[in-house]
C-alpha cells in the first residue's frame, strides 16, 4: 500500500513513544509540537480536515487528533468529524452579480476566499440569515481558554481543556441580529472537522451577544451549497445538529439534450492515450480536482493530505485527469518531487463560463471511444446499457495495457457508467427513453 509522508512519519513517533501504550493506558496522548517537527512539521502532520487524511496508524487504531494549545495536541479515541449528505430534493437558487461588479469573475472562484466574496456579493448570505450583513471577521486568531466534553467512538464522554489555541475563520458576516460563521471548501465533500466550527463558536460567544451561527459552505461544480447548524449544547462538541441547506447556483445556463447530441456528432474519436485507463467513477471529483489545481500546482501527499482524496483516489484521479489530456505531470526542478499541473487545454476549459466549461469536458470524454460507444448505444436503443453490455464494449474497444480478459476491464467499467452517467445528468430535461431503467444496473 501506498504511503503518504504523514503516515510515515507517525509511524516513526507512535513507535519512538509508544503512543498506543500510552493511549490504553490513560484514554489520551498529549504531544508537544516541537516532539512531532522531529519528524515533520506540524503544521504538516496534525491538519486533517476530512477522515480520510488520518494517517494509517491513526485510522486502524480509530485515533484522531486534537490541538489544546499553540503548542501542544491530544490523540484519543475521540468522534470529531460530521457526516456531510447533499439532499438530492433541495433545488438550486439562481444567484448572480450586480451588473455593475467588473472586479470579481465567476468563471474563476477556485479559491475559498473568491468564492466567499462571491457568495456575499451575490446576497446569498443575506439570504441565509435574511437581513442585511457585513463582512466583519476571517483570519487565524486564538480561542482563549475553554473546556468541552466530546465522545470517544464507544460514546464514551471525555473532558478536554484549551489554552489559547490556534483557530482560523474563513468568513464571519455580522447582521442586526446575529453572526453567521462559515467553513469553506471548494470542493465537495463526506465529512469535516467540527473543530473548524467549534473553536470559532466557542471563541465568539465569549466575546458577543447576538446568536452566533455555525455553517459549512461548499462550492463545486458552481454550485454553492451551504449547511446551516447548531450547538445545541455549548459544552458538547459532538452537539452538532443541521437546521437547514441551501443550494445556489451561479447564473445558469441551461444545457440541453441537443448540446450534448451535437457534440457527440460532431466530436472526432482520437488515438487512445498510453496511460492507465480511469478508475475515477465520480466525474464531478475530478472536476474538483482540475478547480484546485486552476490555484497551484499539487503533489500526490498534498492532493491527499490537504484534501478529500486519500492516496489511492489521488493517484486515480489525477491519472484521469491525464487520460483526459487535463493534468500534466513533472518533476519539480527544486524538491524532485512529482507535481501535478492543469494542462493548457485544462487550464483553457476551467476558465470558460458554466455552459462551454461543462460541454467542453463532455468532449474530453467523447473523443475517446469507449464513452463515445456507450453514449452513442444509449441514444440508439433508447435505454440505458446495463454494465455487461458496457464491459462488451469494453472488450471490443482499444484499453492501453489491458487485455480483452481481464477482470480490470470490469472494475473500469464503472468510471465508463459513472462518466456517461454524468454527462446525462448535465440536462436539464434529460428523462430515460424507457421507464423500466432508471439507473445503470
Amino acid at each position: 500500500m501506498n504511503k503518504t509522508k504523514n503516515d510515515i512519519s507517525w509511524e516513526n513517533l507512535f513507535k519512538k513513544h509508544k503512543i498506543l501504550e500510552n493511549i490504553n493506558k490513560n484514554g489520551f496522548y498529549e504531544i508537544e509540537s516541537s516532539l512531532i517537527n522531529t519528524e515533520r512539521e506540524a503544521r504538516l502532520m496534525a491538519k486533517f480536515d476530512h477522515y480520510i487524511n488520518l494517517p494509517k496508524i491513526f485510522k486502524d487504531n480509530k485515533l484522531s487528533i486534537l490541538p489544546i494549545s499553540r503548542n501542544k495536541y491530544i490523540i484519543g479515541n475521540y468522534n470529531l468529524y460530521q457526516k456531510i449528505e447533499y439532499n438530492p430534493k433541495i433545488e438550486n437558487i439562481p444567484i448572480d452579480l450586480p451588473n455593475f461588479i467588473e472586479t470579481i469573475d465567476y468563471s474563476n472562484l477556485y479559491s475559498e476566499s473568491s468564492a466567499l466574496h462571491y457568495a456575499f456579493i451575490s446576497g446569498m448570505i443575506e439570504n441565509i440569515i435574511e437581513e442585511p450583513a457585513y463582512f466583519t471577521v476571517s483570519g487565524r486568531m486564538s480561542t482563549s481558554n475553554f473546556t468541552f466534553n466530546t465522545n470517544d467512538i464507544n460514546n464514551n464522554i471525555y473532558e478536554i481543556n484549551v489554552n489559547n489555541s490556534q483557530c482560523e475563520i474563513d468568513a464571519g458576516f455580522e447582521s442586526k441580529n446575529c453572526f453567521l460563521l462559515i467553513e469553506a471548501k471548494n470542493y465537495k465533500i463526506d465529512d469535516f472537522l467540527i473543530r473548524q466550527l467549534y473553536y470559532p463558536y466557542r471563541l465568539w460567544k465569549n466575546k458577543i451577544s447576538k446568536k452566533i451561527i455555525p455553517a459549512l459552505m461548499t462550492f463545486s461544480n458552481d454550485v454553492f451549497s451551504f449547511f446551516i447548524y447548531d450547538f445545541e449544547n455549548i459544552l458538547n462538541y459532538n452537539s452538532l445538529v443541521l437546521k437547514k441547506q441551501l443550494n445556489f447556483i451561479i447564473a445558469p445556463e441551461i444545457i440541453q439534450l441537443s448540446d450534448i447530441l451535437l457534440i457527440l456528432e460532431q466530436t472526432k474519436i482520437i488515438k487512445e492515450p498510453e496511460v492507465p485507463f480511469p478508475q475515477a467513477d465520480k466525474f464531478e471529483r475530478i472536476i474538483d480536482l482540475l478547480g484546485l489545481l486552476v490555484e497551484k500546482d499539487l503533489t500526490k501527499d498534498e492532493i491527499s493530505e490537504n484534501y478529500q482524496f486519500d492516496i489511492r483516489q489521488a493517484d486515480y484521479y489525477t491519472n484521469a485527469g491525464i487520460y483526459l489530456n487535463l493534468i500534466d505531470k513533472y518533476t519539480s526542478n527544486e524538491s524532485k518531487e512529482i507535481l501535478y499541473s492543469l494542462s493548457n487545454k485544462g487550464r483553457q476549459i476551467m476558465r470558460q463560463k458554466h455552459k462551454n466549461k461543462y460541454l467542453s469536458l463532455v468532449k474530453c470524454i467523447l473523443e475517446h471511444e469507449i464513452f463515445n460507444k456507450v453514449l452513442t448505444k444509449y441514444i440508439k436503443n433508447g435505454n440505458l446499457p446495463i454494465k455487461k453490455e458496457v464491459i462488451e464494449i469494453m472488450k471490443n474497444s482499444y484499453i492501453f495495457n489491458v487485455g480483452k480478459d481481464s477482470t480490470t476491464i470490469e472494475r473500469r467499467s464503472s468510471s465508463v457508467i459513472g462518466w456517461v452517467d454524468w454527462i446525462l445528468k448535465l440536462t436539464e430535461n434529460f428523462l430515460f427513453f424507457s421507464p423500466k431503467n432508471n439507473l445503470f444496473t
